[in-house]
């Protein structure tokens, strides 16, 4: 139940409806945090992380994620005539080896669980990562390089989790807690959204995990849960009596910028990072604040 993870899937076919109007014709995770776009932010995380193969999971009118990491031959020809040597660079540190990036389509929009499985060709028998680019994590050392880093020790299926209100457990995954030494807690649950009332604890999954390939064996039978989807909490639960399950509680600060306030606030905590930016932020706010 331990080995090195070597690809990492990105479900990135959603529609992006609560940022509508601006992703009528954009992929949602093409909007930019002060000058990236949210997949280049988890592109970088995992290869951070060492993963070298990328498994995009698309759907219709998401063919700019492809063309974000491929050849952008006008642009790399103005920026070299003008001698834009700093810029030309930025744009070539996207590409990826060639064959490193593979690209799958899920049809319908049945759930994560569902987009995950699509991409089961790929990941074939191998343990693998999965990132959604909504969950943008600020910290030192990325998130998925931390939760390989305790995988090593413990193996199984992991998830990075966050402490959230009781108030809040109908939006996210909540583990049952068995063991929970501070920072990495074993659980012998998950529920997918439940009320607060009934929700056994208050550890919420955000979007990172790693997986042992046995899960696809649950998602092959397609069963819907919460939201009439396939859930991929529901999923990893079917497989917890044979595969063990943590949550590790990383450190670093998650965004949730599938959310318009998430969203603008990612972009103010980015850019008050950047040197040369953080002191024109700070006083354009304060015009505000």
């Amino acid at each position: 139940m331990s080995g090195d993870i070597k690809k990492v899937v990105l479900p990135v076919a959603g529609l992006g409806t609560r940022f509508l109007p601006a992703t009528k014709v954009m992929a949602k995770e093409m909007l930019p945090i002060v000058d990236k776009p949210l997949i280049q932010y988890a592109v970088e995380e995992a290869w951070e992380a060492g993963i070298t193969e990328i498994v995009f999971v698309t759907g219709r009118g998401k063919s700019i994620l492809e063309d974000h990491f491929d050849y952008a031959v006008e642009l790399e020809t103005t920026l070299e005539a003008r001698g834009k040597e700093a810029e030309l660079q930025l744009v070539r540190d996207l590409m990826p080896a060639p064959g490193d990036l593979a690209v799958v389509r899920q049809q319908a929009p049945l759930g994560l669980g569902h987009a995950v499985w699509c991409a089961k060709q790929v990941i074939q028998d191998e343990p693998f990562a999965v990132i959604l680019p909504d969950d943008l994590v600020m910290a030192e050392r990325g998130c998925l390089a931390q939760m390989i880093d305790a995988y090593k020790d413990i193996g199984g299926n992991m998830a990075a989790v966050v402490d959230v209100p009781r108030e809040q457990t109908n939006r996210y995954g909540i583990l049952d807690v068995t063991e929970d030494n501070g920072t990495l807690a074993r659980a012998s649950g998950l529920v997918e959204k439940p009320d607060p009332a009934d929700a056994p604890s208050t550890l919420s999954i955000i979007g990172r995990y790693i997986l042992q390939p046995e899960v696809f064996n649950v998602l092959d039978r397609q069963e819907k849960g919460a939201g009439n989807e396939i859930q991929l909490t529901d999923a990893i639960a079917a497989t917890m009596a044979d595969v063990p399950f943590h949550g590790l509680r990383f450190q670093g600060t998650r965004f949730d910028c599938g959310d318009k306030a998430g969203f603008v606030e990612a972009n103010v905590a980015f850019a008050l990072q950047r040197d040369g930016l953080n002191s024109q932020v700070r006083d354009a706010l304060k015009k505000y604040l």
